[in-house]
């Protein structure tokens, strides 16, 4: 079963390169870059995440053949009927108005194929909903218009993360519009959870190589998962039309080894996942008396005496085990 499918999912492949080549030329298979957008390229981002990689399968080879055939198809039979029941061609036009073999064809036709791109897209969705068990949470704020980041799982308090100003981001080397003053810093192959809230108004947390768009509404916490495979800079933007500088909220995230983010969340004072926290400070110890300093009270510093229980004196002499005498009763 598993390796009719690999047939069948090469078969799609084979037909959409196909596809593909024809249409937009070899330019549409060139390498595009990674984490950011390629100029002149029509295709996806390349994914860098198991949900982003299965984001693209369907995409390019589910539903790209699906409507390029639609498409030739439906120009195909416009051109015919254009050219073969125009007026001149056909001066007496047919007088019957059904055909019911071809009716039922035209209805079975689309729910077969809505059938096909109904399996593929339910599977990609439930992959969505299916996180694995996260290493770690990031909360992601959207404000007008920056974002703001927190690592609870790190006792890392909130930072803010604006837009990189065009001359230090050219000096950095980093493209504008997408490079922020404060990244977004995780460890590569491990499953990241990103809780979404917005502060004001509706923003959107995306970055297209992780395949993940998350809505971040005032008053609510939505969630959304990633696993990076490899290290490296991926850039991302607010996906909802939040006001005046929606376009200055980018999105960078840092995707760098374990060492490295340790590293980085100790830089940051917080506490890396497994570590024990800091010890608390043992309090002071007390002052020894000594030349030009007084001496503490005993009483000062020893512990507070137990109640006192009943002692008996050795050399006093053993209280009588006697019932004391009845005194005289007077009638």
């Amino acid at each position: 079963m598993q390796s009719r499918f690999q047939g069948m999912r090469a078969l799609a492949a084979g037909i959409a390169t196909g596809a593909l080549t024809a249409f937009w030329g070899a330019s549409a298979l060139a390498d595009d870059l990674i984490g950011q957008p390629t100029n002149g390229s029509v295709m996806m981002q390349p994914g860098v995440t198991p949900l982003k990689h299965d984001a693209i399968f369907f995409h390019n080879y589910i539903l790209f053949p699906i409507i390029t055939v639609i498409t030739l198809v439906v120009l195909g039979l416009l051109l015919w009927i254009i050219i073969r029941y125009n007026k001149r061609a056909n001066p007496v036009p047919a007088k019957w108005s059904h055909n019911t073999p071809l009716e039922v064809i035209w209805t079975l036709v689309p729910v077969l194929i809505l059938v096909i791109i109904a399996v593929f897209s339910f599977k990609l969705l439930f992959e969505y909903h299916d996180m694995p068990k996260p290493y770690m949470t990031v909360k992601a704020t959207g404000y007008q218009w920056y974002w703001g980041y927190e690592y609870p799982d790190q006792k890392m308090p909130e930072f803010i993360a604006n837009i990189l100003p065009e001359d230090k981001a050219k000096a950095a080397g980093k493209p504008y519009k997408l490079a922020a003053t404060e990244p977004l810093v995780v460890p590569v192959n491990q499953t990241v959870q990103i809780l979404t809230t917005g502060a004001d108004v509706i923003h959107a947390w995306a970055v297209p190589a992780f395949g993940v768009i998350m809505d971040a509404v005032p008053g609510r916490l939505n969630s959304t998962w990633f696993k990076v495979d490899r290290i490296g800079t991926y850039y991302g933007s607010c996906r909802e039309l939040c006001g005046v500088d929606h376009a200055f909220m980018p999105i960078e995230v840092h995707v760098v080894s374990q060492a490295d983010f340790d590293a980085w969340v100790l830089s940051k004072k917080g506490v890396p996942i497994g570590s024990a926290p800091p010890a608390a400070a043992a309090p002071p110890a007390a002052p020894a008396a000594g030349a030009g300093a007084a001496a503490t009270p005993a009483s000062a510093t020893a512990p507070a005496p137990a109640v006192p229980t009943a002692q008996v004196n050795p050399a006093a002499p053993a209280p009588s085990t006697k019932p004391a005498p009845l005194a005289p009763v007077k009638n």
